[in-house]
């Protein structure tokens, strides 16, 4: 069986598993069975596109059906790029599904749930395989309308009904800006075929269009500022092992979407479109983790990460199109690279977070860090796991989050070989933003990891809590695990990309098992290295070594004693820095400016026995200057029209013909 024949044979199986689930989902096998099974057909998948990856990437496969539009049918097919993406589509519906296999048991209405589960999964792998401009608008629609019906599974909760509704008219938004790209793509000929469109000259000016159209479709379904306002609502919403998947796998293949097209199909970029993909990458990455600093929800504050992690792929790949514009292949292969270990990174940790934040919401029923604490004695594999997902996140050695960014910066050092000024002052300047949210980030997730994990339990919940089921852990472990190894042996998953560099722009990094010592050099080692490996076994060593002369030289005994309570005796746990109060620094700089920030303090006279109280009110400029005006006039436009179904008889012939009279003047008057 052809690679793409396994793929294709794999999502038809995660169909079945659909249609199974709508009959088993009454009964009380139908989470072990349906769970269990998108395990084994994930499982699958992700050996079969890590074979095609990494065992002959050279070997595209290709698959007709005979369905779709009657002259085109639906081409399908398997090369370097759909590899790579499929890997971590699978993988992560793997690591989905095996906690699904714990969680779901928590599930209050898992009728709504389990059908779409794997319908979503399938969805998502047929858009990264599909091959002609109808096959993946209608596989892209059928994995929005899954995720969507996903988001609802809860929709008795308060605002998830929004968040479903804000959700699917950003999708419809976003598959109307698809649809015009393509139209430009296949051009008069209206050739749908990718193979067609990649073989068919693009003028400058279609090519802009499509870029812009990219950014607004892909771009909104990835979370790119400003399209990014449905995403911390919609993936809270979902149930947590969902909200892995929305978070940090249907992110990257908006991804996909935009580096097929933009990179592939368009052929040779223009300079200037570096420009407007770095910008809005590097506003996106400050943006999005600002957001997160300012969040006390946790599954909220997860999905403002994404935004700013979404932020620094796109930086990243503005980058590579900026070399490659300017047949710098080696320095954009870097950059491309950068991005996709970044992808691949960000599916890791950012799925390891859902999950350890779906953890805590079932054994403490609360999403509000300001009511949790404590967790680190009362879930301890949790809290462990949880912090290594922290670390990876906030990119510090030897987890996987350092290496990408690190490869990212770079890149970003090698700006003075690019010939435009304008690139030269820009590229710089978006590595500050990535930098400053790279700190942003570290700060946001000590913040996270401290009001939650740490401290005295705020909450009677908090103090009750208890770490999770076996499945539920393992997935997270896996994960923890997979952040280790990709971060202390990167080398072989930057040779894994090279097939993908080279397919795409012509060019690779240097072969990274050729290097001593399993180090990792992007260009010369003369310039720069890096080795995982040994610096893990420095953090080690140094860390053992201080605990030991601790120890020894300075007391054998554990000594506990209460934390300091501010001057006061017996301080309660609400005294605790909460994560409003940990924010304030962030606020007090950026607030003002970015969500005009106010507080406001009640503070009754003396003698007065009513508690102070303090209220921060902050506004989503984005939101209140962009989309409200927008949802108002739609709201009035709807209400006016409204009317039109209370008209009698005589107004609705008296419109009718007025309507008749209007279109003849102006048949008249354009003839």
């Amino acid at each position: 069986m052809s690679a793409v024949n396994l793929q294709m044979a794999c999502v038809a199986g995660l169909l079945g598993l659909a249609v199974l689930a709508i009959v088993l989902s009454r009964s009380k096998a139908a989470t072990a069975v349906i769970y269990g099974a998108t395990l084994a057909v994930s499982a699958i998948a992700l050996i079969g596109s890590m074979r095609s990856l990494i065992g002959d990437p050279a070997n595209v496969t290709a698959l007709t059906l005979p369905v779709g539009l009657p002259w085109l049918g639906a081409h399908f097919r398997l090369d370097a790029l759909a590899s790579f993406f499929l890997t971590v589509v699978n993988l992560g519906g793997a690591a989905a599904s095996l906690y699904g296999l714990g969680y779901g048991h928590h599930e209050a209405t898992p009728h709504r749930v389990l059908p779409f589960f794997p319908a979503f999964l399938a969805g998502m792998n047929l858009v990264v395989l599909a091959d002609d401009a109808f096959s993946y608008l209608l596989c892209w629609e059928f994995m929005s309308l899954a995720s969507w019906a996903l988001v609802m599974a809860h929709h008795r909760e308060a605002g998830n009904a929004k968040a479903g509704y804000i959700y699917l008219v950003m999708a419809s938004f976003g598959t109307l800006a698809l649809l015009l790209a393509f139209g430009l793509l296949a051009g008069a000929a209206g050739d749908y075929g990718f193979a067609a469109i990649r073989a068919a000259p693009h003028t400058p000016y279609a090519a802009a269009l499509v870029l812009i159209l990219m950014l607004l479709g892909a771009g909104s379904k990835a979370g790119l500022v400003p399209l990014h306002v449905w995403l911390p609502l919609a993936h809270p919403a979902a149930p947590s092992h969902v909200s892995a998947l929305m978070s940090g796998v249907m992110t990257k293949v908006a991804i996909y979407g935009f580096i097929r097209v933009v990179f592939d199909l368009l052929g040779q970029p223009a300079w200037w479109a570096s420009v407007v993909v770095l910008f809005l990458g590097g506003i996106t990455a400050v943006m999005g983790i600002l957001y997160a600093m300012m969040e006390n929800d946790l599954k909220r504050l997860l999905a403002y990460s994404t935004i700013e992690n979404v932020g620094v792929i796109f930086a990243s790949l503005g980058l590579a199109l900026a070399f490659q514009a300017n047949g710098l292949k080696l320095l954009a292969a870097l950059a491309f690279t950068a991005a996709l270990f970044h992808v691949l990174n960000h599916s890791f940790f950012k799925s390891l977070l859902f999950f350890g934040a779906g953890a805590v919401l079932t054994a403490t029923g609360e999403r509000d860090m300001d009511k949790l604490g404590g967790l680190i004695h009362r879930m301890p594999l949790t809290s462990f796991v949880f912090l290594v997902g922290c670390v990876a996140i906030s990119a510090l050695p030897p987890f996987n989050g350092f290496v990408s960014e690190w490869l990212i910066f770079q890149a970003v050092l090698q700006s003075p070989e690019l010939p435009q000024w304008a690139l030269k002052i820009m590229v710089p300047a978006v590595g500050a933003l990535l930098a400053l949210a790279a700190a942003l980030a570290a700060a946001c997730f000590v913040k996270a990891y401290g009001v939650a994990f740490l401290g005295r339990p705020r909450s009677v919940a908090a103090e009750a809590a208890h770490d999770v089921d076996r499945y539920s852990l393992a997935a997270m472990f896996i994960l923890a695990t997979l952040c280790l190894f990709a971060g202390i042996l990167p080398g072989p998953v930057i040779d894994a990309l090279a097939p993908i560099t080279t397919e795409i722009l012509g060019g690779n990094m240097p072969i990274q098992a050729n290097e001593a010592w399993l180090s990792i050099v992007p260009i010369a080692e003369s310039k720069s290295s890096y080795n995982g490996l040994l610096v893990m076994v420095f953090i080690t060593i140094s860390a053992s070594l201080a605990v030991y002369f601790i120890h020894r030289f300075a007391s054998h005994a554990l000594r506990r004693g209460p934390a300091w309570g501010c001057g006061f005796s017996d301080p309660t746990p609400a005294a605790q820095y909460s994560g409003t109060s940990f924010a304030q620094p962030i606020r007090r700089v950026f607030g003002t400016m970015v969500f005009h920030a106010r507080d406001h303090v009640e503070m009754p006279p003396p003698g007065d026995i009513r508690p102070a109280r303090l209220r921060i009110e902050l506004h989503d400029l984005i939101w209140e200057g962009m989309y409200a005006p927008i949802a108002g006039a739609v709201g009035l436009s709807s209400d006016w029209l409204n009317r039109l179904q209370f008209l009698t008889i005589r107004q609705y012939l008296s419109l009718v013909f007025a309507t008749l009279v209007t279109l003849l003047l102006a048949l008249a008057i354009w003839s």
